[in-house]
């Protein structure tokens, strides 16, 4: 997995993880926050290493989905964006002005 998707996965984990299961919180928790290797994690808890992987797989596939129906991360990404570009446009009343507007709109 390249660095992008891991702080992906991360951060989509951390807007998400309370509408997964306790199991699936937990081993993502150990997977992506504390680096646990799958074969760690099975032996924690006393499963086999497939059980882990599908288990994590199904977790990052809920988490995408939550995303692509919620659209939180994108939300944020695009407030970020949007943040950019005002701090750039103070002096520019107008623009300024308009990228605010913008902003109140993703709250709506």
């Amino acid at each position: 997995m390249s660095l992008e998707a891991m702080v992906r996965m991360n951060m989509l984990f951390s807007y998400y993880q309370s509408l997964l299961t306790k199991k699936q919180q937990q081993m993502l928790a150990l997977y992506y926050e504390e680096d646990y290797s799958l074969g760690e994690i099975a032996e924690h808890y006393q499963i086999s290493r497939q059980a882990v992987h599908d288990t994590i797989k199904r977790s990052e596939k809920a988490l995408e989905q939550y995303e692509a129906n919620l659209g939180l991360l994108k939300k944020r990404n695009q407030r970020e964006i949007l943040l950019d570009e005002l701090l750039l446009n103070l002096d520019k009343k107008e623009q300024a002005t308009n990228i605010i507007h913008q902003l109140k709109e993703y709250d709506e």
